[in-house]
């Protein structure tokens, strides 16, 4: 396993020294994020869901209105 060194001024990021990439270890902060992602998607999903419905009931109304007028 490669060394981890802290990223100065940031004490959640680390550079791990063999890749160089940056490594962030708030394991806090990534639940928060994942938490509030699967909200978004929950409710992305409920609006979707509301939209399609709308478009079953305008499909409904127009064709009753065209049923009436014909």
């Amino acid at each position: 396993m490669s060394k981890m060194i802290p990223v100065e001024g940031h004490k959640n990021l680390f550079r791990d020294e063999e890749s160089n990439a940056i490594l962030n270890t708030d394991d806090v902060g990534y639940r928060n994020y994942i938490a509030l992602r699967e909200k978004n998607n929950d409710k992305q999903a409920e609006i979707d869901g509301m939209r399609k419905e709308l478009d079953e009931l305008k499909s409904l109304l127009n064709d009753l209105a065209s049923k009436i007028t014909s």
